[in-house]
């Protein structure tokens, strides 16, 4: 392994990486440990092609010595991945003399979103810390990052949705696109919530996510009135089926409306009714009376019955 002192006409040199601290402005909250595995392997083979972006810090000592330290700025990945990978020492750049907080921050979340490191939460929440920590406008924001002033706006909007879609995002479970056209139902939790658990168990395309997003967010604009307890059936059934339902009362009786996407959305409703029709059947014959038994000596014999009382008449 080269030598610090061969790089430094280039200002690279190689640190140990017990002298590394993460920097805790880390913007990126979830590590892909498939990932990391992958870059380890790749950096096995081939080293580090890119240095990390460091500080130097120096602490004093409880004795009076000085020890000395490096600080993060980019490069957690590579760092993570280069410890799986067994190495002891890494290629670092280091800046001075601009070790501020908000350089520190900055610099993470630019190399993050030009590298298309970070899911759209964590990206989200970057830009928000920016906004809440150091006053910048979205406008400053998408300066710094090289992007437009609405991809910012939009990038925090994400922000709204209720922690569990924020995870499912997180965690892959639904993509960015996904997540906006759930935005659509801001003000209908339990639709888009049921949305959401549809998105994972039918695999939908963010198309089709828009679009029933749409007809449900168009059928809030133009929602009749409704009785309260017609509106609660509707949702109750809209939560067991999956899909959207729509009641519409008349002076006798009424129609129930469900909605279904494509071809497999009928054959998967069909079968639920039936699931359902089955399960109410076999309900009621475990509770049915058993219909009383008839002994064979209570059935009159054609003798008795010819000349029994009620044959006659006075």
């Amino acid at each position: 392994m080269p030598m610090a002192s061969s790089f430094e006409s280039d200002a690279i040199f190689w640190v140990d990486v017990d002298k590394i601290r993460p920097n805790p402005f880390q913007p990126r909250t979830e590590f892909d440990e498939g990932a990391l595995k992958a870059l380890s392997d790749s950096i096995r083979q081939y080293g580090v092609l890119q240095p990390l972006t460091v500080t130097r810090l120096e602490e004093e000592k409880p004795d009076g010595g000085i020890t000395t330290f490096y600080e993060l700025i980019a490069g957690e990945r590579r760092l993570r991945a280069s410890k799986l990978a067994g190495l002891t020492r890494v290629p670092v750049t280091i800046r001075s003399g601009e070790d501020t907080r908000l350089m520190k921050l900055e610099l993470a979340i630019i190399e993050n979103v030009q590298r298309e490191d970070l899911n759209a939460i964590d990206r989200a929440r970057a830009f928000e810390r920016l906004q809440k920590e150091f006053s910048l406008t979205n406008t400053e924001i998408a300066k710094k990052v090289g992007k437009s002033r609405e991809y910012v706006a939009n990038s925090l909007r994400l922000l709204m949705l209720p922690s569990k879609i924020q995870q499912g995002v997180m965690g892959g479970a639904i993509t960015e696109g996904h997540a906006r056209a759930l935005l659509m139902l801001i003000d209908r939790p339990e639709e888009q919530d049921a949305l959401f658990r549809d998105i994972q168990i039918r695999k939908l395309s963010v198309r089709d996510v828009e679009r029933m997003s749409r007809e449900i967010a168009v059928e809030k604009a133009r929602r009749r009135d409704i009785p309260p307890e017609i509106e609660h059936v509707e949702l109750k059934m809209a939560e067991s089926l999956g899909t959207k339902v729509e009641i519409r009362p008349q002076e006798q009786g009424g129609k129930v409306i469900i909605s279904y996407f494509s071809p497999e959305d009928l054959q998967a409703l069909l079968a639920h009714i039936e699931r359902e029709r089955k399960a109410v059947t076999q309900a009621e014959n475990a509770v049915a009376p058993e219909e009383p038994h008839v002994m064979q000596d209570d059935v009159p014999k054609k003798d008795e019955d010819e000349f029994s009382l009620s044959t006659f008449s006075l």
